[in-house]
This record gives C-alpha cells, structure tokens and sequence, in this order.
C-alpha cells in the first residue's frame, strides 16, 4: 500500500509526578508453543526494503546505500537527514524496527529559543505519545507498551511488537514538558495552558521540518495525560489553524481528570472491597476501612452522587485529606501501607502482581522497585542515546527529580496550577468540538481506579447533559481471536471488558489490565485505536483487527460454538 500521510498520530506519555497540586498529587501517595515469526509478520511495516523506499516520503537514493539506513550525514541534502535512525541499528535489537526519525525540535521559532523537545517518529504504512504524571517520558511508552519493538519488565531482550500502533498510523512519540528525558533547556512554566502552547510550537517546528502539513492529528496518553491530552487538545482546537492543528480524535488511558479525592480516596473501599481475594486483607482492617469511610463522608458522597444519571448538580468539593498533619481521612494510603504488608511486591499500577520484583531497563520508578547492581537504565547507555540521535551524555530517567512547573529555579514546592479539565470546562470542550473523545481505565489499576474515573466524569456537562446517563459497560468490548507469533508479545482475545457511549464520549473498561492498559491489554488499546481512527464502527465489532485477516478461532466444536455465540448475542 502506498504510503498516504492522511493522519499523523501523536502519542504523548505521562507517569508519576513531580509536582504536588491536587492532580499532580496521586502519583506521590503510594510510593507457550515456539513462535512463528517466520510465516507471518505483524509488527513489520513493509516486508520489502525496495517497496519502502519506494513509499516513503523521507527516503531516497541520497539517504540509502545499499542497506536501507546506511548512509553518511556529509551525503544527506534533504531537512530530515539529521534525523534519520538506522532501523538495524538500535543497540540489542537484533532485527529491523523500521523507518524512524528521532532528535530535538525546539518549542519557538525565536532566534534565541534554547528549549528543545525530543521526539521519535514512526511512519507507516497503513494511514492514521503521551504516558503518565508530569516529569515522565514518552519513550517509557514506546519501550513497554505501543512501540515497534517492546522490552518489558522481567524479560531478557527486546520483542518485536505485532501490536504497535505504528502498523495503524504514523506515531510520534514526545518528550514534554521541557524538564523531561532528552528535552533541552530550562522549565518556566507553571499551568497547563503554558504547557500547551510550549507544544504547539514544538508541533508547528515538526509539521515543517517533515511536511506534513494539514494532516489529521490524533492525541492519545495514559495517566497525568488526562491533564496534558486535553489542554494540548483544547490549545489545537482554538489554534483554528487545520494546517498545523487539525484535531481529529482523542484517547485516554487511565486518567486523571478532576479531583483526586473523589478519583482516590471516595472510591477506594469499595475497590478493595471488589478485589478482596487479590489484597487478602485481615477482617479487623476491612472494618476499620469501613468505619473511616463513613466517618470521612466517602460511603455517603459515594452513594448520593456515583448514580446513572448522577444529580443535575455541581458536586461538592470534599476536604483535602493532606490540608492539614490530620490524615485520619487519608484512607487510600491507609490501603497501600495495608496491602505492601500483606504483599511487599504490591504493584499500585497491577494488582495481581505478587515477588520478585521485575527489574526493568527503563529503570525504577517507585520506591521499592528492584534494580540489580551494575545496571545501566537502556536510555542512559551512549550507545542508545547516539543511535536515536538523543544528547549523549544525557542523565535519562524514567521519571525526571526536575519539577517541571517549578519554573526556572526549579522549585520543589510549586506544583501545576491548572484544575483537572473535567472541572474547568477543557474536557468538555474538547468532547464537543471532535466528537471522537475515548477515555478508559483497567480495572486492575489501584492509583486510579476505575470507578475514580467515572465519578470524575459524572461531575461534567457535555453535550447539554451531565455525566452518563447509564452505567457505560452496557456493551461487550471485544478483541479479536489471532494468531500469537511472537512469545514476547501476546494478547487476550474474546470479551475483554465493556464500554459504552454517549454524546461524542466512548468510555471503556478492561478488566484484566492495569494502569498502563496497551502494555497490560495491548490488543485492547489497538482496538481501541482502531476505533478512534475510523478504522472499526465500534468496540463491540466482530471481525478480525483491521491489519490482519483470516479464520483465527480454530475449527473445533468448542470454538465454533463461541464464534456461534457472541454473533448470536449481538
């Protein structure tokens, strides 16, 4: 297929936090059968080196040698040679990851601009990052849920992904807030507004630098995403500029959107409650639980304001359990000291995780995480940091000590000014203005959870209604049977989860994965992608993913039966 830029996705990635406002503040409270990858290959953009040549507007005989990426910086005349990443050539990965560019791109088009973004871009060749809280990178993404190649915890090399979502859509995946891994230069921002035009200038020095001029532009992230998606979102949308900001769609992991009160500590006792057999807490704390909640005013507000429709009121703000050295109403940290106790490999992002410790080559982000002596983080290596063009040298890490709205003098104690866009109108308008807006949550997600999210957003208008009128989970949220040819990479199939959609917002659960749900789920969160870009009708389709076709479901009576009966059901 010739390669058409209709749609350039960008993949923003947000983590844990470095900063303390009520949003920000949630990431700091709880610190098979052989593969067969030589019949088919899902994850490689096109088989033949010729044919991409052929396609690709960023390749040509000056930028090539014999081998694909081979090629002397002195030869290359065209704007993108100081970009280019040699697909074979990344350190540890033995096999092709595909045509990429990746540097700095600075956030001005000012003479004297010293701030610089660091992105890694994916063409592909089927037309369509942000991860968690504020001092996270984007790369944590690539490397562990939705690149081309991932390197997950507890594994001892890189994987070709068949689930990237390059094989869907051209992906950038960026670095930001300036602060943040690769990026260059120094913070001075303090609110989501200011990050948001930072990142439209670094966009409008991308769309230029690769020409990519009035493509739609999808914005996707996990985590503190829900505060960066759509901020960055809403500054496209006002822009009213489609040939650098033209906004098509929106998808959201894990998010948090509004205050962390309601999202953590109204929503917590139930959740433990639910998944009592995974935390195996003693009866006499689960009562003590209880009687806090009650006390604290959750069980109530709980009950009067998580219904379906909720009441057609503002919801009141509850107190601020960290307002005061009183925590008594601290209740979710009361559950993750409980639940180390009972598990000391408890995992705030996946419950079901139990010991050892996975060490991971992104490197520690939580206290406890394990890492093994002599271990060098896989972004702090020389050797990566020159393949993909990153300032050698550069002190990478998973999640920066810089606080990036501490302004220039770094300042610990100053923390994001924005509210939640589920509380100041963002959201909403975002929601209305695309009418592809997906927000979703792994049930397994502890900092988050579910339930968290929803109450979030029942406490919002859009569409001139507030909140969902029905509990969104009304409706099978499927993924497709396939074949696995890849160990390394694997997926459920079946019904997954559920999901649900009203007045241009779809919202989904799933209910085996955790906080980073296409690392957990990751032929969910390509479903879902699928979805955003047009590419399925809707979440609950029947059918082989839209890259891959053919009779997946075996032949024999026990598979036929369920292909029988989901097409019935529907």
């Amino acid at each position: 297929m010739k390669l058409s830029l209709t749609d350039l996705s960008i993949l923003l990635s947000f983590s844990s936090a470095a900063s303390a406002s009520a949003g920000t503040r949630v990431f700091h409270n709880a610190v098979g059968k052989p593969p067969v990858l030589g019949n088919r290959h899902p994850a490689r953009i096109i088989d033949s080196h010729r044919h991409q040549k052929r396609t690709s507007p960023y390749l040509n005989d000056a930028t090539q040698s014999q081998h694909l990426y081979a090629y002397k910086l002195s030869e290359l005349a065209n704007q993108q040679a100081e970009f280019i990443v040699n697909g074979t050539g990344i350190p540890d990965v033995n096999f092709d990851v595909g045509e990429s560019y990746s540097g700095l791109l600075p956030i001005s088009q000012a003479a004297n601009e010293t701030r610089e973004l660091f992105f890694w871009f994916f063409p592909s060749s089927n037309p369509a990052a942000f991860n968690g809280g504020p001092g996270c990178s984007s790369l944590s993404g690539l490397l562990s849920e939705n690149g081309p190649f991932t390197w997950e915890a507890g594994t001892l090399a890189p994987a070709q992904n068949p689930y990237s979502w390059v094989n869907l859509t051209n992906m950038i995946w960026v670095e930001q807030p300036v602060g943040v891994g690769f990026t260059q230069g120094v913070p001075n921002i303090t609110n989501e507004v200011e990050l948001a035009q930072e990142f439209l200038g670094f966009y409008k020095s991308f769309v230029d630098a690769f020409n990519v001029q009035g493509r739609k532009v999808y914005l996707t992230g996990e985590s503190y995403g829900g505060f960066y998606v759509p901020y960055i979102a809403n500054a496209f949308i006002n822009a009213n500029d489609a040939t650098y900001y033209n906004l098509a769609g929106v998808a959201i992991n894990d998010p948090i959107l509004g205050d962390s009160t309601n999202q953590q500590q109204v929503v917590i006792a139930p959740y433990v409650d639910y998944w009592s057999n995974l935390f195996y807490l003693n009866e006499t704390f689960i009562t003590a639980l209880h009687q806090r909640a009650d006390q604290c005013g959750y069980t109530d507000y709980l009950s009067r304001y998580f219904t379906f429709p909720p009441p057609q009121e503002t919801f009141p703000v509850l107190p601020d359990p960290f307002a005061t050295n009183d925590t008594t109403c601290d209740i979710f940290d009361d559950v993750f000291n409980a639940a180390i106790l009972a598990n000391p490999c408890f995992n705030i992002y996946h419950i079901t995780e139990t010991c050892p410790h996975p060490w991971s080559v992104l490197g520690i982000i939580n206290p406890g995480d394990y890492s093994p002596p002599g271990e060098i983080v896989y972004f702090n290596r020389s050797d990566v940091q020159a393949a993909i063009n990153a300032p050698v040298g550069t002190n990478w890490m998973q999640c920066t000590s810089t606080n990036v709205f501490g302004e220039s003098t770094n300042n610990q104690s100053a923390f994001d000014q924005s509210l939640g866009p589920a509380q100041d109108g963002v959201l909403t308008h975002v929601i209305e203005s695309i009418n592809n807006t997906f927000i979703g949550v792994g049930d397994l997600d502890f900092i988050l959870p579910t339930n968290g999210t929803l109450l979030a957003l029942q406490n919002m208008t859009w569409g001139g209604k507030q909140g969902f009128r029905k509990y969104p989970a009304y409706k099978d949220f499927y993924v497709p049977y396939h074949p696995e040819y890849n160990g390394g990479a694997l997926s459920a199939a079946g019904n997954v989860g559920n999901w649900g959609y009203e007045r241009g917002l779809t919202f989904y659960n799933v209910h085996l994965a955790g906080h980073e749900l296409p690392g957990y789920a990751p032929g969910a969160g390509y479903r879902i992608v699928e979805a955003m870009l047009g590419r399925i009708r809707s979440l609950d389709q029947n059918g082989d993913f839209t890259t891959q076709t053919g009779n997946f479901t075996g032949t024999t009576p026990i598979y036929k039966q369920m292909r029988s009966t989901t097409e019935h059901t529907k």
